[in-house]
């Protein structure tokens, strides 16, 4: 889960994998972690989304998205819970105390949000024919 927290949680494939059955892994993790997976999940997306808002230069919805959640509503709601203010607010307080921001194109790139564009095959550019004449 900590690797694939950008993903939508499938409890039952995460339990097979530990090999429980679904209802015994949420009662062995929530023994262990005090908390149920889908929470510890939430708790692992707000952190990073705690850490785009202070350093990328991106939206609260491209973060909301980027972190894993579909609405922003329920983004919204869950990081006021978890912070005590809105996303909004939490920048506000947090930029400009540090480096630039990361503009959003990279932080994108970085997070998985789109990939760079590539050129189709076979189709040469002019940098192509000059780097084999140089070579």
């Amino acid at each position: 889960m900590d690797r694939d927290w950008m993903e939508p949680l499938d409890l039952d494939a995460v339990a097979a994998h530990a090999g429980y059955s679904r209802y015994h892994f949420v009662r062995a993790f929530k023994a262990v972690y005090g908390q149920t997976p889908g929470q510890y999940l939430s708790g692992r997306r707000m952190e990073r989304a705690e850490e785009m808002l202070r350093t990328a230069n991106l939206s609260v919805t491209e973060i909301c998205t980027l972190v894993g959640f579909t609405s922003l509503g329920t983004f919204s709601a869950r990081f006021k819970r978890q912070t005590g203010v809105s996303p909004s607010e939490y920048r506000a307080r947090h930029v400009g105390r540090g480096a630039a921001l990361i503009p959003g194109c990279y932080a994108m790139l970085w997070a998985g949000g789109f990939s760079p564009a590539k050129e189709p095959s076979g189709r040469r550019g002019a940098g192509d024919r000059n780097s084999e004449e140089a070579g």
